[in-house]
């Protein structure tokens, strides 16, 4: 199996992301890009970094290493709304040798006044970067399963499904609750969803076993990830001559509950600002 590659490791592939992202790219983005590079499995993308601690996993903070050696090497920079691009040099340096790269930061952080770390350069770069829409995926994913799939039932409710239950059980090919859609007031879909809370990307195959498990049992399916899907997964799920699945990935999930007030308040002063109510979610 391969290992989780490092923090070095993932230099290159980070710039080669950024070059085939445009030259920009969200912190999401960049992630999706690079894991493409790499045979990993989902366990490995799962991985979490501080299980006590929850939320980030493995390969994220090792690309926060990453993007952190890049940008004090000069190759890349980053804006506060979590955008990151590639510098006059990382457009023009087509691969970099990380020893170097880290030999250099080493020497700069050692005739440094304040003693600073690349550790506690990552520590600052992931708070800078770090919005609402993060805080809130962080808050979720520290969630309970039970309680993340009560919380996939409230967004369906208040989004107008009826008749939503949690059913999920062990043997039951992955179905964690069912609902109905009503359409117009004259038109009723049988939905059943499924829930996955985890930083990582879903598969093809695993919307292939949804897919399996909901054949016969609902007109629609629903699978709501608090993490990504592969390019793979969503041809998948919209493939010819099989069942149409929708997906809602971590992104919609958040924008979906600030939009519907469960969870998160928003104020208006100049500027939009958002809160996380992160007792609501806790007592789910």
């Amino acid at each position: 199996m391969t290992a989780i590659p490092s923090y070095k490791q993932l230099m290159n592939p980070t710039l080669r992301a950024l070059e085939q992202l445009g030259g920009s790219g969200t912190i999401d983005e960049i992630y999706q890009a690079v894991i493409e590079r790499f045979p990993l499995t989902s366990e490995q993308l799962e991985k979490l970094h501080n299980p006590e601690r929850g939320g980030q996993t493995e390969i994220e903070y090792r690309l926060g290493w990453a993007r952190t050696y890049l940008k004090q090497y000069g190759l890349i920079e980053n804006s506060q709304r979590g955008v990151w691009a590639l510098t006059a040099a990382g457009r023009e340096a087509k691969e970099v040798d990380p020893d170097a790269v880290r030999r250099h930061i080493q020497k700069i952080l050692h005739n440094r006044s304040d003693n600073g770390s690349v550790e506690q350069e990552v520590e600052q770069d992931q708070e800078t970067t770090l919005t609402w829409q993060d805080e809130l995926l962080q808050t979720v994913l520290a969630m309970e399963p039970s309680a993340f799939e009560r919380l996939a039932q409230r967004l369906l409710r208040e989004a107008g499904f009826i008749q939503v239950e949690v059913t999920g059980r062990s043997g039951d090919g992955g179905i964690d609750g069912k609902g109905i859609m009503r359409l117009g007031g004259f038109l009723s879909f049988h939905v059943i969803f499924q829930c996955k809370r985890y930083s990582g990307a879903v598969t093809a195959s695993q919307v292939r076993d949804f897919r399996g498990a909901m054949v016969g049992r609902a007109d629609k399916g629903l699978l709501i990830t608090t993490g990504s899907f592969t390019k793979e997964a969503v041809r998948e799920a919209t493939r010819d001559g099989a069942p149409t699945i929708d997906l809602i990935d971590g992104d919609i999930l958040v924008e979906r509950l600030k939009e519907l007030g469960l969870g998160v308040s928003t104020k208006r002063i100049e500027i939009e600002q958002v809160e996380i109510d992160h007792s609501w979610f806790q007592s789910l």
